[in-house]
């Protein structure tokens, strides 16, 4: 029973960092699975589903905006794969986390760099990250679609910082990033 786990979110200015955590059966076979990035919106929602259907278990861990501005982004981050493991309905007997760092789990963990790449399990988990946190930054783009965050998923990109700009900061803008800062701190002069 080996766990893959894989974040999605770290790098956006809103939203929560989400993570999964996904055992598969030694059996699973899914042409074309790989990290959420390289695959089309379309690819992945079609994966995501495959996935929860086929998986041993699965799970998902968030850290919110109060948690990532105040432990930092990578320990939030180490928070929500915490989250996802401890969900997950059965034990896994090791967890293999993609990224250079392991957070503390209760049962033996390896970092693998790329590996969502790699192996099948923390593909699975990059995608059911990557959907879950898309669909939430498009629920939250119904609310406040100056942003485009139903397609940029609360990335800084230039529609985003120009609405930023133009419309303030949002509930669900992290504080403690940069360009929010900067712009909190500019209007509190």
């Amino acid at each position: 029973m080996i766990a893959g786990v894989d974040e999605v979110g770290r790098g956006p200015l809103a939203g929560p960092v989400v993570t999964a955590a996904v055992i598969l059966p030694e059996s699973f076979k899914l042409p074309g699975l790989t990290d959420s990035k390289k695959l089309t919106p379309g690819k992945r929602q079609e994966f995501d589903r495959i996935i929860k259907d086929q998986a041993i278990c699965w799970a998902l861990g968030e850290a919110n905006l109060e948690e990532i501005d105040r432990l930092n982004i990578l320990h939030a981050t180490m928070l929500a794969m915490q989250r996802a493991v401890a969900k997950l309905s059965i034990k896994p007997h090791k967890v293999l986390v993609d990224g250079n760092r392991v957070p503390e789990f209760s049962v033996p963990a390896v970092a693998v760099i790329g590996g969502d790449a790699i192996h099948d399990c923390i593909s699975a988990a990059s995608i059911i990250a990557k959907v879950h946190r898309d669909q939430l930054m498009k629920k939250y783009a119904v609310e406040h679609p100056h942003y485009g965050w139903q397609t940029n998923s609360g990335y800084p990109t230039k529609q985003h910082l120009d609405a930023m700009l133009e419309y303030g900061i949002s509930p669900y803008h992290r504080r403690s990033f940069a360009p929010v800062a900067k712009l909190i701190e500019k209007h509190e002069r």
